[in-house]
């Protein structure tokens, strides 16, 4: 059975949250904060948790992107679902398996690993329709 995980973009003030890997595959890319869900969390619950272990914040999700599965996306064969959320509480910070965690402008974002520019692509899409704010 593949690996399932959660991953976040936090789309605030024109700015995308990214973290700074610190750990392989990928140490020192940029990506979207996330993680692996444990046997007892639905996948809010773990979107919550690894936002929080990851970037110090508080999050709420808002709306499901996508389920990503291609299995050459990730080395570790990890299907992901990924979440537009919202900013509930805290200060952006580095933390767990993230070496750092940094606000981008939407218009000037840092290569990302694995297949993260088509998530945040898709991510953009739905913010821009929902006009999330």
């Amino acid at each position: 059975m593949r690996p399932f995980a959660c991953d976040g973009i936090l789309i605030q003030n024109n700015k995308l949250l990214l973290i700074r890997r610190g750990k392989e595959p990928f140490k020192g890319e940029w990506a979207l904060p996330g993680g692996r869900i444990n046997d007892h969390e639905t996948a809010e619950e773990c979107l919550k948790r690894e936002m929080k272990e990851e970037t110090g914040l508080e999050i709420e999700p808002i709306t499901l992107v996508g389920i990503y599965s291609d299995p050459g996306r990730d080395p570790r064969r990890i299907i992901t679902a990924a979440y537009l959320v919202r900013l509930i509480s805290g200060n952006a910070k580095g933390g767990d398996d993230a070496a750092e965690a940094k606000w981008f402008d939407l218009d000037a974002l840092p290569p990302l690993c694995a297949d993260h520019p088509k998530i945040v692509k898709d991510s953009i899409v739905i913010f821009n329709k929902c006009k999330i704010s």
